[in-house]
């Protein structure tokens, strides 16, 4: 194989209309962020391996990509942008003022995931934070701007999951599981493992009520409406059962944005990032083997900088939602106009005059000579396919 003429595995080029789409959805997603209120910050694509330590509960550490420079520090490319964002705030933003701030970014990430995975190791995020405000609002706004930002992308078909770290803690917490059976089960439930975990909570004889409310793991609701049965079955259980009442206040917030249809809530959900601390939620649609969004409120992250802000945020991985998109069949017209001109010798001046107006007037223009070697009939249609407009000046 020749390297000089290939990328490593797990990166790509993207070229033509691939590359031109994927930039108008990131567009699109920019704009509806932005109707919100947010303000766009850039973070280094590599930060001090620090940032995410294991004490963060970001990536792990096999799965970054690092390096030294020349004073020897530990570098690493990002593998998320929030602890970044949390830097930044940290740094900058916390003596700034006392109202909440809410900032969105669009960035690449890079992970080393397994070559076994076949996923990419090279992604785009485009994502929103809101830090300093602890309130069901605010975790209502993040969820109602995720679906908005989808909606504006040109998605229609999606579900945000939602759930809530409480849950899981409150029914660990009732049982007091050790730390290593603690961990196993978040492994099981991570990986959709409900007969493993059936038959764990067997063997330590937990009780039925407790059982059951396992048993809900795993399941979709579409409103807590349909979390009757199982508010009786956490009776005991306070974290378990201020889970159910929370649910209840987002999800009327929820219908005063109109999005109450793209939600479901899912008791399960837990991420592989440890800072989460609250409600957790992702995004899903046909076309996709992974989630497109995903985001989470994450209380104690900016601690870890000096800082102690709640905060909770989001973020769209926009090369997932393009594929989706694509093999779902919706359009993503490319949004500039686009011009052509082909002269011969006579017209060479005019050509340049026509094309320097009509950029002015914001269209993409390109110029050729019209070849002499009868291919000009092959050569056009060529351009024309690109999707341009075709003037002949001869």
């Amino acid at each position: 194989m020749n390297r000089q003429l290939h990328t490593p595995e797990g990166v790509r080029d993207i070229l033509g209309a691939e590359c031109e789409k994927k930039h108008v959805i990131d567009r699109r997603l920019k704009d509806a962020i932005l109707s919100y209120g947010y303000e766009q910050l850039e973070t280094p694509a590599f930060e001090f391996f620090d940032i995410f330590g294991k004490e963060i509960g970001t990536t792990p550490s096999q799965d970054l990509y690092k390096f030294f420079d020349r004073e020897g520090n530990t570098l690493v490319l990002r593998p998320d942008v929030t602890p970044s964002v949390a830097r930044v705030y940290a740094n900058y933003l916390q003596q700034a003022s006392p109202l909440p701030v809410r900032l969105f970014y669009s960035g690449n990430v890079y992970i080393n995931h397994s070559s076994l995975q076949g996923r990419l190791k090279e992604t785009t995020q485009i994502g929103a934070e809101c830090i300093g405000d602890t309130s069901v609002e605010a975790d209502a706004e993040l969820v109602s701007l995720a679906i908005h930002s989808l909606q504006a992308a040109g998605l229609s078909d999606f579900t945000i999951s939602i759930g809530h770290m409480n849950f899981l803690k409150g029914l660990v917490e009732a049982y007091h599981f050790s730390e290593e059976e603690e961990a196993s089960i978040y492994d099981l439930i991570i990986n959709k493992n409900f007969f493993g975990l059936e038959e764990l909570l067997v063997e330590k004889t937990v009780n039925e009520n407790l059982q059951q409310l396992y048993a809900s793991i795993g399941k979709l609701f579409s409103s807590p409406d349909e979390f009757s049965q199982l508010e009786r079955l956490a009776e005991g259980f306070p974290r378990i059962a201020g889970t159910f009442t929370y649910f209840k206040e987002l999800y009327e917030m929820l219908t005063m944005y109109g999005v109450e249809q793209y939600v479901s809530f899912e008791l399960g959900l837990v991420s592989r990032y440890h800072y989460y601390t609250g409600i957790l939620f992702y995004g899903y649609t046909y076309g996709s083997g992974e989630a497109i969004l995903s985001g989470g409120r994450y209380d104690a992250l900016l601690s870890y900088f000096g800082c102690d802000r709640p905060a909770i945020g989001f973020a769209i991985l926009s090369d997932q939602l393009l594929i989706a998109m694509e093999r779902q069949g919706i359009p993503i017209p490319l949004e500039e106009r686009r011009r052509a001109y082909f002269y011969d010798e006579a017209h060479y001046r005019e050509a340049i005059e026509r094309t320097q107006q009509d950029r002015r007037q914001g269209w993409r223009v390109r110029l050729y000579r019209l070849p002499e070697d009868g291919e000009a009939d092959t050569t056009i249609e060529a351009v024309k396919a690109d999707g341009y407009d075709v003037t002949v000046l001869s």
